[in-house]
């Protein structure tokens, strides 16, 4: 799912190309993806897009008399930039991956979500109260302190990794930036949250300010050079996130997971859980009390 970095750059990319820009025209593919019906649809065509706003992971387009149009991206939607050349046709909506085109005068914002779950939404609203109810309410830790960046995760004890990615709780962090700010701030992702020490709560959100910085940096900066068709959680810079069995770049122990649902949670056994291998649903169901509890005894496992 894109998180903050990507939206960011999503952000970056389309400002010079559709700020102060009429939506000429608005293509719907998939009857799935809007999500409501007042006000009309058709309305926002022919309105200029006045500014961008981002609420969590979701991109706003914001038009005069307070309409809103509201894409969330969810897990496998992306966004592709086609400029319109001199006497050209805009981009078909063929195949069933595209779901909708918007339409600018100099070029086309296609949507498509891979995949057969439609989960990508486009909402329509009108005034501010209207948007504020799309607003999962989690903070923005971009600019939140570190005494309201505490409050706000322990309010509830829970793990470190489902506060860090609950949007109600914290704004546009998922599942792959969550992995990331965990191992930098050397902490286990079934920590609980009221168990941390203030040392290991200003490491955390340390952690995730630069985390967070440095990768909005990076996108930002090729968001300015070339519209981000390639967006993925899976970058090779990355310290643990998507690296299974590669070596930790702290350490060198090899990166373990955690698998659940559709997606997994990555870290360092040396470097966050004190050489403690933490079980893996799918493979403790199969190993029982034979599931190791140290990357030895892993290892010694795997070769049998």
């Amino acid at each position: 799912m894109p998180e903050l970095p990507d939206i960011t750059a999503y952000l970056t990319a389309l400002e010079p190309r559709v700020v102060g820009q009429p939506l000429k025209h608005l293509r719907i593919a998939s009857p799935l993806l809007l999500r409501t019906a007042i006000p009309r649809i058709e309305t926002i065509e022919g309105k200029t897009v006045r500014s961008l706003r981002r609420i969590g992971k979701r991109i706003v387009f914001v038009f005069d008399e307070q309409l809103f149009l509201i894409l969330h991206l969810m897990i496998a939607g992306r966004l592709h930039w086609r400029d319109l050349k001199l006497n050209a046709e805009r981009p078909k909506l063929g195949g069933r991956n595209n779901l909708a085109s918007f339409d600018f005068p100099h070029g086309s914002l296609t949507l498509t979500e891979a995949g057969t779950k439609r989960r990508a939404s486009l909402h329509l609203v009108q005034g501010e109260a209207a948007l504020a109810d799309l607003d999962p309410g989690g903070l923005d830790i971009l600019s939140t302190t570190p005494e309201a960046f505490q409050h706000a995760l322990t309010a509830e004890n829970r793990t470190l990794k489902r506060a860090l990615t609950d949007p109600r709780i914290l704004s546009g962090i998922g599942n792959a930036y969550s992995d990331e700010i965990l191992h930098a701030a050397q902490l286990s992702p079934l920590a609980q949250t009221r168990k941390l020490t203030p040392e290991e709560f200003t490491r955390l959100h340390t952690a995730t300010l630069d985390t967070l910085h440095l990768w909005i940096d990076r996108f930002n900066a090729e968001a300015q050079k070339s519209f981000p068709e390639k967006v993925t959680a899976f970058r090779p810079e990355m310290a643990a996130h998507g690296r299974y069995q590669q070596p930790c770049p702290r350490c060198g122990s090899p990166i373990q997971r955690i698998r659940y649902a559709d997606n997994e949670t990555n870290y360092c056994p040396t470097c966050q859980t004190n050489g403690k291998v933490l079980a893996d649903r799918s493979l403790s169901r199969l190993l029982g009390d034979d599931w190791p509890r140290t990357l030895d005894e892993l290892e010694a496992l795997r070769k049998k």
